[in-house]
């Protein structure tokens, strides 16, 4: 890939800056089995992984009542996130080599993450990561469709005054992908979560992906020679 063009970097966030998804996929699926709906890990992470929080929860009760004919428990949301949280908060690391990364490309780079924006910066302060982007970060709750739609990369894009022909993003979702191709961006598909299996690569790829990595050192080096 030809990488002279690229002006900007746009990060999904779980699972790409911070290394989040792989608690809480774990939580999710564990406490989603407990309920009654159990989902194997391909199937989990192309149809979740990436979404809003409002979608996510929205097909998660559609499943439900299509199995048990009714809706999932209102609490739901707050009993998923009290399972988590102390976790994260415990565990939460930053994504080895994206500090690197952002110093060595030295243009401008962006968040684009489908948390609200309350979680969203929890996880950067717990990792010490807010400073590194901000304030170029921002949220799903700043627009109106979130990923696999293209307007919050466009959004973040529009932000930091940069075609989305010069954007490149980077995003470890089928979801996300989908949004970043959607954007008119360049997107690389990031496989270095500890949440990935064997066959995630694939799936980016299948979804759109231009290519992937497995490490932003990787991605670091292919950035040098533009």
């Amino acid at each position: 890939m030809d990488f002279s063009g690229i002006e900007a970097i746009i990060f999904d966030n779980d699972g790409v800056v911070v290394d989040s998804e792989t608690i809480h996929v774990a939580v999710e699926r564990a406490f989603l089995a407990e309920l009654g709906l159990e989902y194997d890990s391909g199937t989990y992470l192309s149809r979740f992984v990436g979404l809003k929080n409002a979608d996510f929860h929205a097909a998660l009760n559609q499943d439900f009542r299509t199995k048990f004919g009714a809706p999932l428990r209102s609490d739901f949301r707050d009993r998923l996130d009290a399972r988590a949280w102390p976790r994260l908060e415990m565990e939460l690391q930053a994504m080895t080599g994206v500090s690197e990364l952002v110093k060595s490309f030295g243009g401008p780079v962006a968040i684009a993450s489908s948390a609200n924006e309350a979680r969203l910066y929890q996880k950067l302060e717990i990792t010490g990561l807010t400073d590194l982007f901000a304030p170029w970060i921002y949220s799903s709750d700043y627009v109106e469709n979130g990923k696999p739609e293209p307007d919050l990369f466009l959004y973040a894009a529009d932000k930091l005054d940069v075609p989305a022909r010069h954007c490149l993003v980077v995003e470890d979702s089928v979801n996300g992908v989908i949004a970043g191709r959607a954007a008119g961006m360049a997107t690389v598909g990031f496989t270095g979560g500890g949440h990935t299996d064997a066959d995630h690569a694939t799936r980016l790829k299948l979804a759109g992906a231009d290519f992937c990595v497995e490490s932003h050192a990787e991605l670091a080096t292919l950035l040098r020679g533009r």
